[in-house]
């Protein structure tokens, strides 16, 4: 029996690459004998109204876009009540998530990968009612990820993140927030603030693979508080640098879940998408809540 592959294409995506490989992607994936249903999103959450639609007659279901798409993917397969295996070809600006995962940056091996990959179990953040899939994040460099145009996404890529964010930097100030674990409590002033599962956070900080794994049912709570003077300021550059993060101005924990009381004014950012504050959210990992074709 033919195996029905339902492919959902942002085509606004990086540098709109993707769609110049549309033709051999259908060609190598006639080649395994998939009989695909190709839908192209033209507005934010298309493909979670796509899969809800048109998922349940798929024996897979593969995106290929940027970090956005790909949430707005597991978010579908999730509210929809799908098992099915979920396949990711990264054509976005950053593709933080996919960076994690080692997938292949050139589209048409991803596309192999997908082929001929094995589903594999990995864990979805739940913040308040919206999904994450790599990470949720306040305060420094958060804001560009969503306030950056998308022409200037697809001009200067990755660069374009880092040049929004370092506009942000002289108007940064520490946020107050409260984080309930189950390993107790951590409050204070921070300027930035991400609880992730990935190793690359905007495109900006990385952390270590070693400290990350992507299906152990934990998120990794990284908090930075505001430097005093420049020498805090270079411990703190050093410590993400070399990825040891016994700096006194950083916090570095795993934990489930978590219970986070903010200023509604505080918004936060999910997977490079604006989410407005709110005065508390809970915060729950979903263990190997997809399978995802790696």
């Amino acid at each position: 029996m033919h195996e029905r592959v339902l492919l959902i294409m942002n085509p606004c995506s990086g540098q709109k690459r993707a769609k110049r490989y549309l033709a051999d992607i259908l060609e190598l994936f006639r080649a395994y004998d998939f009989v695909t249903t190709v839908m192209m999103t033209k507005a934010r959450g298309d493909a979670v109204d796509i899969i809800r639609e048109h998922g349940k007659d798929a024996h897979r279901i593969v995106c290929i876009g940027g970090d956005g798409t790909f949430n707005e993917t597991v978010r579908g397969v999730l509210e929809a009540g799908l098992t099915v295996p979920i396949g990711y070809i990264p054509a976005g600006s950053t593709n933080d998530f996919a960076n994690s995962l080692k997938l292949p940056k050139n589209i048409m091996d991803a596309a192999r990968r997908v082929c001929d990959g094995t589903p594999q179990p990995v864990d979805v953040g739940k913040f308040g009612d919206r999904y994450f899939t790599y990470v949720a994040s306040f305060g420094a460099f958060t804001k560009a990820s969503y306030s950056t145009p998308q022409n200037v996404k697809n001009a200067l890529g990755h660069l374009a993140y880092i040049l929004e964010g370092i506009k942000d930097i002289p108007s940064i100030r520490p946020l107050a927030v409260r984080f309930e674990t189950p390993h107790g409590v951590v409050e204070g002033k921070y300027i930035f603030g991400a609880v992730s599962n990935s190793t690359s956070v905007g495109g900006v900080l990385t952390l270590s693979p070693e400290v990350v794994d992507m299906n152990d049912g934990m998120f990794e709570l990284l908090l930075i508080k505001s430097p005093a003077n420049a020498i805090e300021l270079n411990e703190i550059v050093l410590a993400l640098t070399r990825q040891k993060y016994d700096c006194s101005a950083i916090t570095f924990l795993a934990a489930s879940n978590i219970e986070i009381t903010a200023s509604p004014d505080m918004d936060w950012t999910l997977d490079g998408e604006r989410m407005p504050g709110s005065n508390h959210f809970h915060v729950e990992n979903l263990k190997s809540a997809i399978r995802l074709i790696m």
